[in-house]
């Protein structure tokens, strides 16, 4: 799973061809952790219909105030540049491609 900083975000992100699915995550969050191995995995199995990065909000915090995340684990699925879903907490991975679906 690639990793975007406040530098690359816009690049990887924004003006990305499929959609992304962005984790907002941080080292010292025991949720992002749990969470980690299920966005590798749809990472992996869902790369044909949508991206999936990870964004330490520690070491990027420009963004992450951008977007409003105020916990973690934070997923937004953004569409076209813009966020088009928000999901707090880590979720089953059923669950989360679920919510994939929903919003694309």
């Amino acid at each position: 799973m690639a990793e975007v900083t406040d530098v690359t975000f816009a690049n990887e992100v924004l003006t990305a061809d499929l959609p992304v699915l962005v984790g907002f995550t941080a080292d010292w969050c025991p949720p992002c952790r749990q969470i980690a191995p299920v966005l590798s995995a749809i990472a992996a199995e869902e790369s044909d219909r949508i991206k999936v990065v990870q964004l330490d909000v520690n070491s990027s915090p420009a963004t992450t105030a951008a977007y409003g995340v105020l916990a973690m684990p934070t997923l937004m699925i953004f569409r076209a540049g813009e966020p088009v879903a928000s999901m707090v907490g880590a979720r089953p991975k059923r669950r989360l491609l679920q919510e994939i679906d929903d919003a694309l």
